[in-house]
């Protein structure tokens, strides 16, 4: 007897019903925990605590922060900004930064698709480009601006996880 496609799927069947997902509790408590060690990193960096993060900078208002991140789809567009800043500073300080918001990005998407949330892949600045010059001109203004932003983003992002955000 031949044994066709439903055959050879029956017989996987009771190890393919087997696998588990993974709590979303847990991917929400590692959210805060990856959240949680990027406000340290960057409460590390010592030049960071120079500057006020509602501090207005002539120049650099592309960079978000003064403004609370409401949805999830709102906090992964704002990670990506934020990222696509820092991988342009080119600075040692923020690669490791850079790195960790990857990852809690994708710790969002996890948190998005277990509310059937469609959340496409954000893209960062679009006229970033344009802004080459006032990177290069400034890049420890940038920096430092770019960080202090972010930390109190992230602050602002902890204390939504806990209010179960909207898509």
């Amino acid at each position: 007897m031949r044994c066709g496609p439903l055959c050879r799927f029956l017989w996987l069947w009771p190890y393919l019903s087997y696998v588990e997902a993974v709590p979303i509790r847990k991917v929400q408590d590692d959210t805060k925990t990856l959240i949680k060690t990027i406000v340290t990193r960057i409460s590390d960096i010592s030049h960071t605590q120079a500057v006020s993060s509602k501090q207005r900078v002539a120049g650099l208002d592309f960079i978000p922060g003064l403004h609370p991140v409401l949805s999830l789809s709102r906090m992964d567009q704002t990670l990506a900004i934020y990222q696509q800043i820092l991988t342009s500073l080119h600075s040692r300080n923020v690669i490791q930064i850079s790195n960790d918001l990857e990852n809690l990005r994708d710790l969002l998407r996890l948190l998005a698709s277990s509310k059937s949330c469609p959340l496409p892949r954000a893209r960062g600045l679009e006229s970033f480009e344009s802004l080459g010059g006032v990177l290069e001109a400034s890049l420890y203004s940038t920096e430092v601006v770019a960080l202090s932003r972010l930390q109190t983003a992230l602050q602002d992002m902890l204390g939504r996880l806990d209010l179960s955000p909207g898509c």
